[in-house]
């Protein structure tokens, strides 16, 4: 607890090889130093051991910034700690359909992390994960939270906008008026 504030780890475990989102490559995730093998840079009784993990940047659970969207969008480094942490939260039950506008009807979202809940993560790590069925928030929808006042937008799903064009209205949106988006939570 953390002033009365619960804190709630919504990621999903990164592993090597994992199927991630369609069409990338899953995480590489090896050792570049073993302990053993450290032994012959440190001195006697130390040792060390490193990691090494490569990986598409769309791989777990994610930020989107807008520079995803906009090439003089800012990065994860433009974006202050305080719009992602002990951010209230209002948690909405979607279901699979796109979530519309009336979705948040008589929520106060102003100043809030707002997470898109379907379900969706269950069939994370599964080829059926990246079906184009998947639960997404559309245009309008995203441009109803940004007008409510929305500080960022989650969802457990594959993408948060539909996936079936090359459309991406949600993104579009939402990272235009500066509000982060997390893809992939559980």
């Amino acid at each position: 607890m953390m002033d009365g504030m619960r804190i709630v780890e919504l990621s999903h475990v990164i592993e090597h090889g994992m199927t991630t989102y369609p069409g990338l490559p899953g995480p590489q995730i090896t050792e570049h130093l073993t302990f053993d093998a450290s032994h012959r840079t440190y001195a006697a009784g130390t040792e060390f051991a490193i990691g090494r993990i490569s990986m598409v940047a769309n791989t777990g659970t994610y930020l989107d910034t807008p520079a995803h969207r906009f090439r003089d969008g800012h990065d994860l480094s433009g974006l202050s700690l305080e719009r992602c942490v002990a951010v209230p939260t209002v948690v909405v039950d979607v279901d699979v359909a796109p979530t519309e506008p009336s979705a948040f009807a008589g929520l106060d979202v102003r100043g809030a992390a707002v997470l898109l809940r379907s379900g969706w993560d269950s069939r994370w790590r599964t080829a059926a994960y990246g079906d184009p069925a998947h639960p997404h928030l559309t245009g309008q929808g995203a441009q109803a939270l940004v007008d409510a006042g929305a500080v960022l937008v989650g969802i457990d799903s594959v993408n948060i906008d539909s996936t079936v064009t090359g459309e991406r209205a949600a993104h579009t949106t939402l990272l235009m008026a500066g509000v982060p988006i997390v893809e992939h939570l559980t």
